[in-house]
């Protein structure tokens, strides 16, 4: 059994064809997925995704790097979006550096309107940061994001940052970047992360793992990156599949196993 913990579902490369991404991920033994929220606009269709499905939970949240929507949510509004059986996080939230020019403090006001909305929500956070470590752990701990508790997905940052988030008791996600080749640094993290705070994840249609780098990701391919971690950790793939698994729920504590 394994979960994929994060995904994009609504999507165009998968939302047209939601009743083979499920059929796929049974023949794989995906048995549970969490599809990612980006924007206020797309929310209701991410719910509904999450709906058509048991084994399918959502997010509610704003992107870091998406100005599509004609305001800002506010905590009020994204507590209000996670009052829903299916709705098990909120995010994903955080901070990206990467292609913002100028100031970002709109970046870090989201942000901490996220983490207010998750403590205030009681389900844990999503956080993806990019270009941003140093600023995304200091408002985590000035926000006391510890206490909402949630997971760094995507994780691309090195050891110290991801000791420093589990510090604060926060997950660590893989995606199909730990298969590549010239992933060094992130395979030594993920030899490294506690396997009672690890997930996996896709965050499909992006990153498709080896052997299927190139084409549009899919839940299904969970299963590649579950395989390498436990081939660099010298663990069989089934110990890494429950453990994983177990992680998801007992974080995502709204989630029920269908």
């Amino acid at each position: 059994m394994l979960v994929d913990s994060h995904c994009h579902l609504d999507f165009p490369e998968l939302g047209g064809d939601l009743a083979g991404v499920l059929s796929r991920m049974g023949d794989n033994g995906v048995t549970h997925a969490l599809t990612i929220s980006t924007t206020l606009a797309t929310f209701p269709a991410v719910r509904r995704t999450a709906g058509a499905a048991p084994n399918l939970w959502c997010s509610a949240g704003v992107h870091p790097d998406e100005r599509g929507d004609d305001r800002e949510a506010t905590v009020e509004d994204l507590v209000a979006m996670a009052d829903d059986p299916k709705v098990v996080a909120i995010g994903e939230t955080g901070l990206d550096y990467f292609r913002v020019e100028g100031d970002t403090g709109w970046q870090r006001d989201r942000f901490r309107t996220h983490i207010r909305a998750a403590r205030r929500a009681g389900k844990p956070l999503v956080i993806h940061t990019r270009a941003a470590a140093e600023d995304t752990l200091r408002l985590m701990r000035e926000e006391g994001a510890g206490e909402a508790g949630g997971v760094m997905h995507c994780f691309t940052e090195t050891w110290e940052v991801a000791e420093a988030a589990l510090q604060q008791g926060f997950h660590i996600s893989f995606s199909g970047i730990v298969t590549f080749k010239n992933a060094v640094a992130l395979k030594e993290v993920a030899k490294r992360v506690p396997l009672d705070r690890m997930l996996v994840e896709t965050d499909s249609p992006y990153l498709a793992p080896v052997p299927h780098r190139g084409k549009p990701n899919q839940p299904a391919w969970v299963r590649h990156v579950a395989e390498e971690v436990a081939r660099l950790r010298g663990i069989s793939f089934e110990e890494v599949a429950q453990r994983t698994t177990e992680n998801f729920f007992r974080l995502f504590r709204h989630a029920r196993p269908a």
